[in-house]
């Protein structure tokens, strides 16, 4: 998906501007923000840190991306950051934030890059952002020892270097090669030129099928219904109730019915379903025959 935009260049010069912390000053706002919520504190560790968010924004700019938009990402991964950072590790406050802008970043490309859903798993994230680096890198070096790669050996470079399955790179690859188009576009500048929607197949029934398909429910319908017949008045009642019904009675309730055992509806209805099963493939010989 294509992405444009006006960059506000006033920001980055706000950033350059705020203060530069210490490490002490900087542990102090930490633990003010960490153990009193102080805003004031949070504010300040903020934008003494927004150089940093711009700089690593700035970096996303070649996947398209509008740069405010990827600086306004790159200030919500800073304040996550800041929310979660645990000033007694140790650590310098921008270390642990520049994974939290990264990941921010990252995130917002890969979900406007497609209307498809580019990746979600590690491996795709990982080839999205890599693939074509270490793609060039591969032909460089192809090049130089006077080697030729196909395609095919390129993708297993590539999934090997990244460490990736084969078809994750091959999905990746598609996703990549071209941008999305609308289904409403038509396929030639004519004015009357069909649309790409109207060569989409359609999956629903065809006339056809649905003759055919009616066809065979009104058959297996008649032959059902001549099999039913062949039973007594008893089998009927036994099969209406077990099968036909949208609650389907008990054997226990239609014994109670009919004054007979359980295991006696139960032989009656094992009977009948064998009649029934002669009855039918009797119908479909004499089908069989007759189209022979």
């Amino acid at each position: 998906m294509a992405f444009d935009g006006t960059y506000d260049q006033s920001l980055s010069r706000r950033a350059m501007k705020a203060e530069l912390l210490d490490a002490e000053t900087e542990l102090r706002l930490a633990y003010a923000w960490r153990d009193e919520r102080c805003e004031k504190s949070l504010h300040r560790l903020i934008t003494a840190y927004m150089r940093l968010a711009i700089s690593m924004a700035a970096k996303f700019k070649r996947y398209g991306a509008p740069m405010n938009d990827l600086i306004q990402e790159a200030s919500l991964g800073l304040m996550k950051a800041a929310d979660k950072f645990d000033p007694d590790r140790g650590v310098r406050f921008s270390t642990y934030a520049v994974w939290w802008i990264k990941a921010s970043i990252q995130d917002y490309v890969m979900r406007n890059w497609s209307m498809v859903r580019t990746g979600s798993t590690s491996s795709q994230k990982s080839l999205f952002f890599n693939m074509r680096r270490v793609q060039a890198r591969l032909e460089r070096e192809a090049a130089s020892s006077g080697e030729a790669l196909d395609r095919h050996q390129m993708r297993q470079l590539i999934a090997t270097e990244v460490g990736v399955p084969l078809h994750d790179v091959e999905m990746m690859e598609g996703r990549l090669s071209g941008s999305d188009y609308s289904l409403n576009a038509t396929q030639s500048t004519e004015d009357e030129g069909r649309e790409w929607i109207d060569a989409l197949e359609d999956d629903s029934q065809q006339a056809a099928e649905n003759v055919e398909h009616s066809h065979d429910t009104e058959c297996l319908r008649n032959w059902l219904v001549t099999a039913l017949s062949s039973l007594n008045e008893r089998e009927q009642f036994i099969v209406r109730e077990r099968k036909l019904r949208d609650d389907p009675r008990t054997l226990e309730s239609l014994g109670n019915e009919l004054g007979l055992s359980k295991e006696r509806v139960r032989q009656l209805e094992a009977a009948a379903f064998g009649k029934m099963r002669k009855n039918l493939e009797g119908q479909s010989r004499e089908v069989h025959h007759f189209f022979a």
